[in-house]
This record gives structure tokens, C-alpha cells and sequence, in this order.
């Protein structure tokens, strides 16, 4: 069926989007918390996110 694959492309980006939205509006110290830069917060949105020699997805 060609509408579930649609579907589930849609969900991903919805995912992403609002993972991105929310980590965006953390502040700095925020972020410094869970261990991550404003600078990387595309990386993890995107599941390339390394730290000392490990990927989190």
C-alpha cells in the first residue's frame, strides 16, 4: 500500500521537527544538562550525535 509508507515518512519528520522545536528552546544550562551544545542539537535531532566514541540515536 503506498499511503503507510507516506505515512510513516510523515510521522519521522514530524518526530524530528518537534524534538528540534523543543531542545531549541532549552537554555544553555538546559542543554549542558543532558549533555549536549546548542551546536549540537541537529546532529542529535538527525541520530549523528557522538560523544566520547558513542552514538546516541
Amino acid at each position: 500500500m503506498f499511503a503507510l509508507p507516506l505515512i510513516n515518512v510523515f510521522r519521522s519528520w514530524l518526530n524530528r521537527s518537534r524534538t528540534s522545536y523543543e531542545l531549541s528552546n532549552m537554555s544553555d544550562r538546559q542543554l549542558a544538562d543532558i549533555g549536549i551544545a546548542r551546536g549540537d542539537i541537529d546532529a542529535v535531532v538527525r541520530g549523528h550525535f557522538e560523544r566520547r566514541g558513542r552514538t546516541y540515536s
